[in-house]
């Protein structure tokens, strides 16, 4: 006995997918997939487009804004971006790791009690330097040119030189 081709067909297909009455971009769920950036018309059904099927009441009655539901100009990270962000990253970990082993293997001064305090604060404080800086870097900039040339110059500045030279060892 062979199966019916049409039934493989009904697992790819929602209950109401066809429905006649929804706007074309628009899921029955009632979430708007915009098609093209600009507003679709809503089909010739005699009632307002904006009244909502299953309730009777319209958008603002239901104090949903128009403006709110469709974020306007919403950038997304592009891949070259994301990629060069995952690079620093890594760079800035390894920076902290670097930073973590120099802390580690640095022994303090012995001058006085509050100079080894400082000291060893001062220590633990560039451990928490370059993930601080990434993490501003990512939050503090306005553009994706002013956050890229940010992160680079956290990655010249921060360097773990102690480590990198072998003065802690």
């Amino acid at each position: 006995m062979r199966p019916d081709p049409d039934a493989d067909d009904d697992a790819l297909r929602w209950e109401g997918d066809d429905d006649a009455t929804l706007a074309p971009g628009w899921k029955a769920v009632g979430t708007p997939v915009p098609l093209t950036g600009a507003a679709t018309t809503a089909p010739a059904t005699g009632a307002d487009s904006d009244t909502n099927a299953d309730t009777g009441t319209t958008a603002d009655e239901e104090g949903i804004d128009d403006d709110a539901a469709a974020p306007a100009g919403a950038a997304q990270t592009g891949s070259v971006e994301l990629v060069v962000l995952g690079v620093l990253g890594g760079v800035y970990l390894l920076y902290t790791i670097g930073w973590i082993i120099t802390a580690l293997r640095t022994a303090t001064p012995g001058m006085s009690v509050v100079g080894d305090f400082m000291y060893s604060l001062g220590l633990w404080l560039t451990v928490l330097a370059a993930p601080l800086w990434f993490v501003l870097a990512l939050r503090g900039a306005r553009t994706a040119r002013s956050r890229l040339v940010w992160l680079v110059a956290g990655a010249v500045v921060l360097a773990p030189l102690p480590f990198i030279f072998g003065v802690t060892a």
